[in-house]
């Protein structure tokens, strides 16, 4: 069941499921949040495991997921530092309001919201497992963040478009190399359990739905928890 609330002074979007297993946490903007019925159906067609979904509305993208400031990378727009705030809302206010005592919590994400669930599991183990799902990894000076720190997550799925990688932009086309790498860090990291990393046909911009459902649906086929 489908229904919006305004919590703490953010716009959320809640599939609610009152037998879910598992809470699913997704920061949006307002292209992802048309698609969220679609995304939620794909799930259920990929799972049997009982899920609710949260979605909370981002109105500053490159502020609100970005976990430290750094220059325009294209347009004129820069990045801000407001990862920090926006976890704290997370389990702030969130947390507090969604997930039930028996429920697992799992942080997903596209693009630099993938970026922002793959930095998060970095700072708290309160998540049990992240999907960063065509996640921005080519963002200024995570290449030297994620050889440096170790993550909290004990499953982690990663994907990326086939033809990211292929653009004129020197920054954004090191997200190939850069989701290698993460991936072989995450894979002979001790915390980490369960890693997998997908690559999907097409662009940054293909299917973003789909790839989503993916992410969270590998999450949810977790060994012992559904299908």
């Amino acid at each position: 069941m489908r229904s919006e609330k305004i919590i703490q002074g953010k716009k959320c979007c809640i599939y609610e499921n009152v037998e879910a297993e598992a809470l699913l946490i997704q920061a949006v903007d307002e292209h992802d949040n048309e698609l969220l019925d679609r995304e939620v159906a794909i799930i259920k067609e990929l799972t049997n495991t009982p899920f609710t979904l949260a979605a909370f509305l981002i109105e500053d993208w490159n502020r609100e997921l970005s976990p430290w400031e750094a220059p325009a990378v294209f347009g004129n727009e820069s990045f801000g530092s407001g990862a920090a705030e926006t976890l704290s809302y997370i389990t702030g206010a969130l947390l507090p309001e969604l997930q039930g005592e028996n429920k697992r919590c799992c942080l997903g994400g596209y693009s630099l919201s993938g970026l922002f669930a793959l930095w998060a599991a970095y700072q708290t183990d309160i998540f049990s497992g992240v999907a960063a799902v065509s996640p921005s990894v080519w963002f200024p000076g995570w290449d030297s963040y994620m050889e440096t720190n170790s993550i909290k997550s004990a499953e982690v799925y990663l994907s990326l478009g086939s033809k990211e990688e292929k653009t004129k932009n020197k920054t954004m086309a090191a997200v190939g190399e850069n989701i290698r790498r993460q991936y072989d860090l995450l894979s002979n990291s001790d915390t980490v359990k369960r890693c997998e990393l997908e690559w999907n046909p097409g662009n940054h911009f293909m299917e973003s739905d789909r790839r989503t459902a993916k992410g969270f649906a590998w999450l949810l086929n977790s060994p012992g928890q559904g299908r």
